[in-house]
């Protein structure tokens, strides 16, 4: 069906008002949006308590009255300290505009500048430098920093920008980009760095400012939006959109990963990285997740294609995909070449590129075809690790895993779609059939009965009592805990309440349970939230919303509770902790789930035919949610969505205004079997009736009319 200009209001009863046309141009939610207004960022205030020594008018550097000075003489004892809050999490290169300095002796006076992303690291080193990863191989480039990025202050007014190398040699060096909340100035140096510079002197600074590096998702940038009746989960859907916002950036040799990631394919071009001040590389994994926040939030498929496009130029001629640019594209991962497939199918569906999946349609042939047909137990179907790779975790997994084959199930399927679209039948069933047998073989071979729930893998030994979050969720996304239609066991409900059960913490699910341990140290502790997106969509997948929502609310709820808020960690550890102290990455893409968990689930809107050219909408909400609207965005147009809950009897009233040129389905709850909401009428008169299909009532765009109830 094609529409020109489409609302529905589909209920579970029928409703006398007409439908509006009217497009949605409501504007609440731009107070929800975290980026600055513009590149050039100002710190929000000064922490009084961390003042020390001999420091005139701090606050200067907050409301630009005055200058302020740092002064140190030689009979001192305490340095003259500033730290600054920018108030959340920002990423870029720090600039310090200086009025004028005192010339001490032995040189111009130093200052030391410290970062940290949470007050807890903030010490006498930076939380990460660049330099931590660097000069580790041939080629790399050195370490240049020892924690502390270096100023030498001349005697006359200029501007100082944190730039990556050293200003006298190998002496009075800065490590560059960072991303940070907290930054500490210092009226001190490095020994190291005499004769340029001194710890005494006089120091006058007019102002302290970040020069934001990455992609400003400011409103006007917007393309999708989401909110709800719970301003929390609705703050959290921004909070993911600004985190992979970080992380979105120009590849460039001195702000990115040294560990051999440089590459001259990847130069000068957007791309999604793993997290804004470490691993600044773009791994393949992370986009399953950071590149669906992105499409739909600002629908800049750039990022994520010029990552998938440069892996697959870099495909091994046994068909594995590097993971990431590190390592000259030598890090063994072995699942991530599956993700290279799931990711591919998401912008095929979400940004309806099909010329991209035409032209690496051979990448995705001998990724399946040739690399993991070779490790595959024949006895079996399942999948093996290669030996002497890792995966997204590091996790010492011998034998077959549940995570590896649940995955290759849903590579399989999606690549079969992609065929399909391709015109290549042949392609579609083949892979249709060998997921058909790998989910049969881990249904027979790695299913618990005695848990209700997967092994994490076949074996025999430490750790093989285990049971892990990523098999489990993966093999319901799958549809591996469904593939057994004449099994009376409840496969996804089990796994589920077993997770939920063995894993829960007060800051989520871990991603082990208790036996995990015998992995690794904290391993049944730590949550992952890349891991849990798998899970929350599983739940809500599985008919179980009140769980998925539960399970958003606690993982990032307890992130947004803690230092540096608004922002998404690589990891969660024992206790809530940072999982990796200082080092842990607290922007991380790959950690925005809940962005596309409430707009697929909860807003209740996803592509069925490439580039939303059919769509489905159907909501899944808790019960206490009481409405939600936003818009996705689309090559067709924005696809806007409103539902509301009837606070008299539960019924869920959903109003749909489509893109131009597009058909979908609308689904809502059946109530109570009355029937009374099966039925709607076309303008012209004709009735459609809604199709009862389970509990579900259907309605279906057909014969070119516009329908709505009234």
């Amino acid at each position: 069906m094609s529409f020109r200009s489409l609302s529905w209001l589909c209920g579970l009863a029928l409703v006398s008002a007409r439908c509006s046309y009217a497009q949605d141009n409501n504007t609440s939610w731009h107070q929800y949006v975290r980026a600055p207004t513009n590149s050039t960022v100002k710190p929000k205030a000064v922490l009084s308590t961390y003042t020390l020594g001999n420091v005139t008018n701090p606050e200067g550097l907050i409301i630009g009255s005055d200058v302020t000075i740092l002064s140190h003489k030689e009979n001192d004892t305490v340095i003259p300290t500033v730290v600054l809050d920018f108030g959340q999490n920002v990423v870029g290169l720090l600039e310090i505009d200086f009025a004028r300095s005192t010339n001490a002796s032995g040189g111009f006076p130093g200052l030391k500048v410290y970062f940290s992303e949470s007050l807890e690291f903030l010490g006498n080193t930076s939380d990460f430098t660049r330099s931590d990863n660097a000069g580790q191989g041939s080629g790399d480039p050195p370490e240049i920093t020892s924690g502390t990025d270096q100023v030498a202050v001349k005697n006359e007014p200029f501007t100082w920008l944190d730039q990556w190398g050293c200003e006298y040699g190998s002496q009075v060096c800065s490590d560059g980009l960072h991303g940070f909340r907290y930054v500490k100035i210092e009226l001190d140096a490095l020994a190291e760095d005499a004769p340029y510079t001194s710890p005494y002197g006089e120091v006058a600074i007019n102002s302290v400012s970040l020069q934001w590096s990455a992609y400003l998702g400011t409103p006007d940038t917007y393309t999708g939006w989401f909110e709800c009746s719970d301003a929390n989960l609705t703050q959290w859907w921004y909070d993911g959109a600004y985190t992979t916002e970080m992380g979105t950036d120009v590849f460039r040799d001195n702000d990115t990963e040294p560990r051999g990631a440089s590459s001259p394919s990847l130069l000068g071009k957007w791309v999604l990285l793993d997290g804004a001040k470490r691993d600044r590389d773009p791994y393949m994994g992370d986009l399953a997740v950071a590149a669906l926040t992105s499409y739909l939030s600002h629908d800049f498929p750039e990022a994520a294609r010029n990552v998938m496009v440069d892996l697959a130029l870099h495909q091994r001629d046994d068909g594995w995909i590097p993971p990431a640019s590190i390592n000259n594209y030598q890090l063994q991962l072995f699942d991530y070449p599956l993700y290279w497939v799931t990711c591919s199918w998401d912008h095929v569906l979400y940004t309806g590129n099909l010329s991209y999946i035409e032209a690496y349609y051979p990448v995705l042939v001998k990724v399946l075809d040739t690399y993991y047909v070779s490790h595959t137990d024949n006895a079996t179907s399942l999948l093996v690790r290669q030996d002497g790779y890792g995966d997204y975790a590091f996790i010492p997994r011998d034998g077959s895993a549940t995570y590896y084959s649940a995955l290759y199930v849903l590579a399989l399927n999606r690549a079969a779609d992609l065929a399909s679209l391709l015109s290549k039948p042949n392609d579609a069933s083949r892979w249709r059939e060998r997921a058909t047998n790998v989910s049969a073989s881990i249904l027979a071979n790695l299913w618990d009965a005695s848990a209700g729930a997967f092994y994490d893998r076949k074996c025999a030994g430490t750790g093989c009592s285990a049971h892990a979050q990523d098999g489990n969720s993966i093999a319901i996304l799958a549809g591996v805990a469904s593939s057994n239609s004449s099994s009376s066991i409840p496969y996804a409900q089990s796994a589920l309440s077993y997770l939920a059960n063995a894993t829960a913490k007060p800051y989520g699910h871990a991603f082990y349970d208790a036996s995990g341990d015998e992995l690794g140290a904290g391993f049944s502790d730590r949550v992952y939230a890349f891991v849990s997106y798998f899970e929350t969509a599983a739940r809500f997948e599985s008919g179980m919303a009140e769980s998925g929502v539960a399970q958003m609310r606690a993982t990032y709820g307890h992130m947004a509770a803690s230092d540096p808020g608004v922002t998404m960690w690589e990891g969660v550890g024992v206790n809530g902790s940072k999982y990796e102290g200082g080092f842990t990455s607290l922007a991380h893409g790959w950690s925005t789930g809940v962005t596309p968990l409430l707009t697929t689930y909860v807003l209740g809107v996803r592509p069925l035919r490439p580039g939303f050219r059919e769509w489905s909408v159907r909501p899944l909400p808790s019960e206490d949610l009481a409405w939600a609207r936003g818009v996705v965005p689309t090559p067709y147009g924005p696809l806007s969505v409103k539902w509301e809950r009837n606070q008299t009897d539960g019924r869920l009233l959903v109003n749909v205004t489509p893109p131009p040129g597009t058909n979908g389905t609308v689904v809502v709850p059946e109530i109570q079997g009355e029937g009374k909401n099966r039925r709607a009428w076309a303008d012209d008169g004709i009735e459609l009736k809604g199709e009862l299909v389970g509990k579900d009532v259907v309605f279906r765009t057909e014969g070119g009319r516009q329908y709505f109830l009234r």
